[in-house]
């Protein structure tokens, strides 16, 4: 049976930027490359970014910001139940996102899967 497995998340990107928009504006579109990226190649069927905010301010001169994405990814997988096909999206969201390599990745909930 095919599920559609989400999860939410959060990502920490650090770049250097010279305002808080032209920060939050690079991050997303630093994300949402990646995201379109995978979406093309395929584990990641949907995703959502839900919310940009800076989560740390240059302290000194030449450092940079951190930007925090709030987002929901999502992929379809094959498994023969819902507790099974969350614990295997769980690991394709895993895998992809720490593939893209955007930033450091936490989850804000548990997946959830729904069939499809």
């Amino acid at each position: 049976m095919e599920f559609a497995v989400s999860r939410d998340g959060r990502a920490l990107v650090t770049l250097h930027e010279g305002s808080d928009t032209t920060a939050r504006d690079e991050a997303r579109a630093t994300f949402v490359d990646a995201l379109e990226a995978l979406e093309a190649d395929g584990p990641i069927v949907e995703w959502e970014i839900t919310h940009v905010e800076i989560h740390e301010l240059p302290t000194a001169p030449f450092e940079p910001y951190t930007v925090e994405l709030a987002f929901v990814a999502t992929v379809v997988v094959e498994a023969d139940s819902a507790d099974r096909a969350v614990n295997a999206g769980a690991t394709t969201i895993d895998e992809a996102l720490a593939a893209a390599d955007v930033g450091t990745i936490s989850y804000t909930s548990a997946p959830t899967a729904s069939a499809g």
